[in-house]
């Protein structure tokens, strides 16, 4: 969690909250000792498949069923920020986002 903290801090020091709290869920998803990202419960194949959701100044962003994906948060906010339909889910890999990631 100090850790989570500190990068969303840090975020925000140079940035705007929504770039702080982006940041501090990536910790989250970046460590194996939480339920996100890295350290998610596996479904019954044995893979990792993550939801995100990000909301800020009215804008919504979510996806669902990832795998592969190494932040999902990250993919919530390019949904938020450039794409219309404002959710994308889907199994397998992601094409669009898959790039930026």
């Amino acid at each position: 969690m100090e850790e989570a903290a500190f990068a969303g801090y840090d975020a925000l020091k140079n940035g705007s909250a929504l770039d702080a709290v982006v940041q501090a869920v990536c910790a989250l998803e970046d460590n194996p000792l939480f339920d996100a990202g890295r350290g998610s419960v596996l479904n019954f194949e044995g893979e990792v498949e993550a939801d995100a959701m990000v909301m800020f100044r009215g804008s919504v962003g979510a996806v669902g069923a990832l795998k592969e994906t190494k932040n999902p948060v990250e993919v919530a906010r390019l949904v938020m920020e450039k794409d219309r339909s404002r959710f994308f889910g889907g199994r397998g890999r992601l094409s669009v986002y898959q790039t930026v990631f």
